[in-house]
């Protein structure tokens, strides 16, 4: 399931760069190497499923889904393999090389550029030039691939939406009214200032985590992140500047917890022990709050995600892939569309917090039912889903933010927000930076 609990993080966490490394090395096969797969009319044949970590708490679920699919096509055999997150990348570079790759295969949003960028998925808008009326416009277009025109390499499946969690106890006690969250970054940094100032250290606005707040912060204050062909980093803006300074003066005043700039804390035990406002954008986390902090929970409350001018909110997407020269491309198609259905999807999500990526199954009114409106968790879900259905534009990280060019800007954001380089030449330095690894990436 989710690698994190806080979805920017989730998000922003692409390719690591031994990962890309190992797959430039092991993967050269150029997309004209291996044939494409078409439609032969007949749904049938041995097709294999991999999916990531969902043994065995999901089980009976996964299992029930292909029973009912092997029973309306009986010429088709479906065989199961769930792999452990860890080390799942690896594997899958290790059965690229070997010829190895499943016909239908879990994908992560990492996983999904690590095998779309070089030619090893099929294009499942070609296999079917329908099916993209079935999902969500915000979920669906996650799958596209730059220079690849309209092509689509993968059908969305469980999604997961930004939203804003709070604790309106804490809210209140800062003067902040809690029936007003914010809706931009720059409001955002507003209350965290006005947290700051009224907490006296006894507790924080949010955490400072530049690795999972870029790019999105700057993508909703209106920063282009790249140029119009994507070939270049041009965040170099007055916007991106105005960020950092910010950063640095809160990081100054105590809004955020000063080891959580260089560390990863566990920000559900500081949220449940009520030593932070802001807890992570994430429906999810709101259930575990339930569960583990009781007493938080009673003072937790939800809203619509931080968007910006741009209406942008950030979308955690799981995908399924088809080999690209798979044998069976109808069995692999028709199985990968029944699971990502949206009865199927519904069904999936009841038992786990997640949302469909089927745009009929997110009217379902399981995902509108705010109940009494008291209930954190009851509400989490059904702001989600309005949100999910408008989400045509969104905040996710581009694919040519790979973790290598996060890791260059974060380290150039980390000596600025520490005061110990001028924000301006720290964003001009992280967009050289960044430019550099993108140069190489293309010449590889």
């Amino acid at each position: 399931m989710t690698r994190s609990p806080a979805l920017r993080t989730a998000i922003a966490t692409l390719v690591a760069g031994a990962l890309l490394s190992t797959a430039a090395c092991g993967m050269s096969a150029a997309p004209q190497d291996v044939k494409e797969a078409r439609r032969t009319g007949r749904v049938a044949g041995e097709i294999t499923f991999r999916t990531l970590q969902l043994k065995p708490a999901f089980t009976s679920y996964v299992q029930g889904v292909i029973d009912a699919f092997e029973a309306k096509y009986p010429e088709v055999k479906v065989r199961w393999e769930d792999v452990p997150g860890d080390g799942y990348n690896e594997k899958l570079v290790a059965d690229a090389r070997a010829g190895a790759l499943p016909d239908v295969v879990n994908l992560s949003t990492d996983s999904f550029q690590l095998l779309g960028d070089r030619g090893m998925l099929a294009d499942v808008a070609a296999l079917d030039g329908k099916v993209a009326e079935e999902y969500v416009p915000g979920a669906w277009e996650q799958f596209k691939l730059p220079g690849r025109g309209d092509g689509v390499f993968a059908y969305p499946w469980y999604v997961t939406p930004e939203i804003l969690t709070y604790n309106e106890e804490l809210f209140e006690r800062a003067g902040l009214d809690p029936s007003r969250p914010p809706t931009t970054v720059e409001q955002f940094f507003d209350c965290a200032e006005r947290i700051a100032a009224r907490s006296g250290g006894r507790y924080a606005a949010f955490m400072a985590d530049p690795k999972g707040r870029l790019p999105g912060d700057w993508q909703k204050m209106g920063v282009p992140i790249l140029d119009a062909s994507g070939s270049a980093f041009t965040f170099d803006t007055d916007k991106a500047v105005e960020w950092v300074e910010r950063m640095k003066d809160l990081y100054a005043k105590g809004a955020m917890p000063k080891e959580s700039l260089l560390k990863a804390d566990d920000i559900n035990q500081l949220y449940g022990s009520g030593k932070l406002v802001f807890g992570p954008g994430s429906p999810g986390f709101v259930k575990d709050i339930k569960r583990n902090a009781p007493q938080v929970y009673a003072h937790t409350r939800v809203a619509g995600a931080v968007t910006g001018t741009l209406g942008h909110i950030g979308i955690y997407a799981q995908s399924l892939g088809i080999r690209k020269d798979t044998e069976h491309s109808d069995a692999a198609a028709e199985f990968a569309k029944w699971v990502t259905n949206g009865p199927n999807q519904v069904e999936f999500a009841k038992k786990a917090t997640i949302y469909p990526s089927n745009a009929r199954g997110l009217t379902d009114p399981y995902f509108a039912d705010r109940g009494d409106g008291k209930d954190a968790e009851t509400v989490a879900r059904a702001i989600g889903a309005e949100q999910l259905r408008t989400a045509e534009l969104d905040a996710n990280t581009p694919v040519q933010w790979t973790n290598q060019v996060g890791d260059a800007v974060v380290r150039e954001m980390h000596r600025a927000i520490q005061g110990e380089l001028d924000p301006g030449a720290a964003v001009r330095k992280a967009q050289d930076e960044a430019n550099k690894l993108l140069a190489d990436a293309a010449n590889r």
